[in-house]
This record gives C-alpha cells, structure tokens and sequence, in this order.
C-alpha cells in the first residue's frame, strides 16, 4: 500500500489554487468552482482541494510537505510574502519543521525529517 493522494476540503477552490501554486505545487486538474489537483515538485504524490460549503470544527487537517532544503524554501517563500505562524525550527521529535496556514485555515507544515521520518531512535520494531 502506497499513500499517494490526499484531498482537502476548500471554501474557495481559486484562493487556495493560487496559495498551493504559490507554495510551489504543479497544477494539473482544473474544474472551478469545486476542484483542483496539484503534482508534488519532488515524487509521484498528488494533492487535492474539493468545494465544500463549510468546513468541520474543530482542530481540523494538518498538511506535511517535506522539503530537502527547508531553510531555503522558506527563505524563497518569505520574499513572495508568505507569512509563517513559525519559522524552521528543530523539534524534539528531530524533524526541523515550518508551519502556516492555507486559505481554509488548515495548518501546513513544511519539515525536514531525513533518515528521522522514518526510522527514528524509537521506531518500533516491525515484523512483516
């Protein structure tokens, strides 16, 4: 099993293509007003935003992009005028993360893992 595909929910599905394409995703499927498919830069991930009429409440979606050079990335972000709720930061967890919020108020978090998103010091010993 392979994740490959994730599909979040929009208010504005042309608000939140420019905020993805801005981020750097590679617009692939346009059907306005309700949906939208992005190719990750790096990888065979697809992205998604589909028309809602409201969003749940609650604490809502947190979407991880991974970058290679974080630093880098957001540096070239802040200059378009994205803004950051935290700039890269290392974590306890060893992953270096940024974190902003989309147009619908999801929480995006841009990181560099490494070896770490995988096998990190803790990591459970699988069984196959």
């Amino acid at each position: 099993m392979n994740l490959n595909q994730i599909t979040v929910p929009s208010l504005d599905v042309e608000k939140a293509i420019q905020f993805y394409q801005q981020l750097g995703l590679n617009l692939i499927v346009k059907t306005l007003p309700k949906y939208a498919r992005f190719e990750c830069p790096e990888g065979d991930a697809t992205f998604s935003i589909h028309q809602v009429d409201y969003l749940s409440n609650g604490p809502g979606v947190v979407i991880y992009f991974e970058c290679e050079n974080l630093d880098q990335q957001v540096s070239e972000l802040l200059e378009k005028g994205v803004v950051f709720e935290q700039l890269p930061k290392d974590q306890s967890w060893l992953w270096k993360e940024a974190r902003l919020r989309d147009p619908d108020n999801h929480q995006i978090v841009l990181f560099n893992a490494g070896s770490n998103r995988k096998n990190p010091p803790w990591r459970l010993d699988v069984l196959n």
